[in-house]
Formats: C-alpha cells, sequence, structure tokens
C-alpha cells in the first residue's frame, strides 16, 4: 500500500522525529519549568482553561496530518562554505509538479513579473550565562534598554527578587508571566556584542562557533532583534540579488519559531507573536507589483497578517500572531521561497496552506530520499 509515496511499513514506523517526543533539553528552556512537558496526552494550563477545548467540530486537519520521518544525517548542521550552491526543490502547485535544482538557477526560475520580499532582521547574540555558568538566559524582548524579558534555566531558581550576575552587570528578576518568561531589570545592561552568543537551533546539537556569526545571518541583515535567522534568505549572495527587483520589511523572528504544537487540534495551539515593521517606499512597491515573491516564511506572515483586512499596503509597524494553516487561503503571496521545516510544526503547516498538504508531504519524501540537507543551514524549495 502506498501512502503519499512511503510504503505502509514506512508510515507506521516509529519516526525518527516525531512530533512531540525529541530535544527535550530546549523545550525544556523555551518552556521553561513552569511549563507542561511535551507529552502527546498533556495540554498546557491555559488550553485546559479555554472553552475552544470543548470544541465538538472536528478540526479539519490534525497536527500530525503533518508528521514525516527524517533520518538525524539530514539535518545540516553547519552551511555550506558557497551559500548559493544549496540545492532547490521547485514546486509547480497548477501543473502538480517536482522537480531538482540548484539555487544559483533561482533568477532564472522565478517569473520575471515579481517582485522579490526579504526580511531584513539581524540576529542578535541573544544567549548569555551567569558569570558561575549555573543560569543560562536567552533574551526575548526589551521594553528598554535596561528591563529584558527572558527565558530562563534552570527556571525553578529565578524568582522574583533573585539576582543574577553576567559579565560586570547585576540583573534581579522582577517578575514572570504566562510563557514562563523572566523580566529581569539590569543596573547595567550586558553588552551582548560581547557577553552574548547566538542563540543556535536545538537541532544542530552544538555550542555557535566563531563562523556562525557571519553566516547565521543573511548579507543584507540590517535591523537587530531576531534572535533566529529568516533562513530561507540565507542562500542569498549580493551579486545574485543585485539582479533581482526585491524590497524588504522587517521581522523579528522570535524563540517562538521553535515552540512545538503540542495540541493535536491547531486551533488550540498559542501561537507565538512577533515584531514587525513595513516602511512607505516598500509598501508602495508591493502595491504596484503583478505579484509578489515571499523569501521565507517570515515575510508571508507579515504579509498575510497585513492583507487580511483586502486594504493596500501602508506603512505600518507592529505585532502578529498570525497562524496560517489549511485550509487557509493565502492573500497577498503567489509564490514562496522556504526552507525545510520540521514535522508537525507551524511552518510545516504554512507551506501546507501554500501549496497542499499532500503535495508537501509528497515533496518532503522525495527529498529525504535525494537526500536535501534540511532545517535552517539546509536546502531551500521554490513553491510556484
Amino acid at each position: 500500500m502506498e501512502i503519499l509515496g512511503l510504503d505502509a511499513e514506512a508510515a507506521v514506523a516509529k519516526p525518527q522525529r516525531s512530533c512531540w517526543g525529541e530535544d527535550r533539553d530546549f523545550r525544556s528552556l523555551i518552556n521553561n519549568d513552569d511549563s507542561l512537558t511535551s507529552s502527546k496526552s498533556q495540554i498546557t494550563k491555559k488550553q485546559f482553561a479555554s472553552s475552544n477545548f470543548t470544541r465538538k467540530t472536528p478540526p479539519a486537519v490534525r497536527t500530525t496530518d503533518f508528521h514525516y520521518d527524517l533520518p538525524d544525517e539530514l539535518i545540516a548542521s553547519r552551511p555550506l562554505e558557497d551559500r548559493a550552491a544549496s540545492r532547490m526543490m521547485v514546486i509547480d502547485r497548477e501543473k502538480g509538479t517536482i522537480s531538482h535544482h540548484h539555487f544559483r538557477e533561482f533568477p532564472d526560475l522565478l517569473p520575471p513579473d515579481h517582485l522579490l520580499v526579504l526580511n531584513d532582521t539581524r540576529v542578535i547574540p541573544a544567549r548569555v550565562f551567569s558569570n558561575d555558568r549555573k543560569i543560562e538566559l536567552i533574551r526575548t524582548d526589551a521594553p528598554d534598554p535596561s528591563n529584558w524579558w527572558c527565558l530562563v534555566r534552570p527556571g525553578k531558581k529565578m524568582k522574583p527578587g533573585r539576582t543574577v550576575e553576567v559579565g560586570s552587570s547585576t540583573g534581579t528578576v522582577i517578575e514572570t508571566n504566562d510563557k514562563g518568561e523572566r523580566l529581569i531589570r539590569w543596573d547595567t545592561p550586558p553588552d551582548l556584542d560581547k557577553v552574548g552568543q547566538l542563540a543556535l537551533p536545538h537541532y544542530m546539537e552544538r555550542e555557535p562557533e566563531k563562523a556562525d556569526r557571519e553566516r547565521y545571518q543573511t548579507v543584507y541583515a540590517k535591523e537587530d532583534g531576531a534572535i533566529a535567522a529568516p533562513t530561507a534568505g540565507l542562500h542569498f549572495t549580493p551579486e545574485l540579488l543585485a539582479g533581482l527587483d526585491h524590497t524588504f520589511l522587517t521581522l523579528h523572528v522570535g524563540v517562538g519559531t521553535f515552540r512545538p504544537v503540542k495540541a493535536e487540534d491547531p486551533r488550540e495551539h498559542d501561537m507565538h507573536s512577533e515584531r514587525y515593521s513595513l516602511n512607505a517606499d516598500a509598501a508602495s512597491r508591493m502595491n504596484s507589483a503583478p505579484k509578489i515573491a515571499a523569501v521565507g516564511t517570515t515575510v508571508t506572515r507579515v504579509l498575510e497578517h497585513l492583507a487580511r483586512d483586502g486594504q493596500p499596503f501602508s506603512e505600518t509597524s507592529g505585532a502578529t500572531d498570525i497562524f496560517i494553516y489549511p485550509p487557509y487561503q493565502l492573500k497577498a503571496v503567489d509564490t514562496l521561497l522556504t526552507n525545510f521545516h520540521l514535522p508537525c510544526s507551524t511552518l510545516m503547516m504554512l507551506v501546507s496552506a501554500f501549496a497542499s498538504r499532500e503535495l508537501i508531504l509528497e515533496a518532503y519524501h522525495q527529498a529525504v530520499a535525494e537526500k536535501y540537507r534540511f532545517y535552517s543551514y539546509g536546502d531551500c524549495m521554490l513553491i510556484l
């Protein structure tokens, strides 16, 4: 029996990367010690209290509908030496076809009437350790230079009133929020360029290296604020980008992009919020463009958030918690360049809304068979 190109044995085999069970150490940090564990049978306190949990209408899709098996050896823990040497799968939604290329071919494969929209956020070294190395913090937001919201490990030790020393700075825990984050007030803010590290994705299973400061950053990164890179943009070189009609917006990618979808019903997922901005020139260019090609899911989320009211784009800033999954119909984006995403993740659901879930799962099955490189430092796909 064939299931989306997988034989029955493979479809029921124990997954190498499950929807709930992998990467417990990282999840203990992003969920903090106050959160429930990543068991399939457990839900968050917020979900339990929500009246949505009593819904009787069956979901259109379930989280496990977006599962695929991925061998660990296909996870790219380090980048290629040449950014543009990545492989690129091309999916034609209208024809239902899948073909295999290299990213250097991107200018020839992108339809000529498209305006390319990229995210110019810059990744900051947001991860710091206490001087005694017993406390790990990741800055998730900074209302002002002296007050940081942080993910903390171990969280149980960092109660209000507790202090932590980082370099020559001393911070005091002021309060906690329902996400398990701590608001830390510093006497003098730590200098992240001196004491900070990149918060590399957990699946790389290594500490950041000097080369990551440059490679885990797009060549056009400009606006400080992201914790994670907008990875679809990592493939571009200045020379390749110079020949393409393009513009920029900003969305600061947060640690929420790594949060697992714990609920089997996607409607019960508490989607993270991320800050964005769009300037007047970029808005004008997008309004006049025949079609828009989004570089990455971050750009897609901003554009679809702004397109919900059906009005033309205009200069704006704010935050979006839009969660795109089937059967959502995209309104602003005509073509999408994206990397390969984790099973059962919000990003896997987004690309499945843009194309069909069946076509995306077949594409991922082919990518595994052809030994594509997966995730942040991996290869990419162009969805036409």
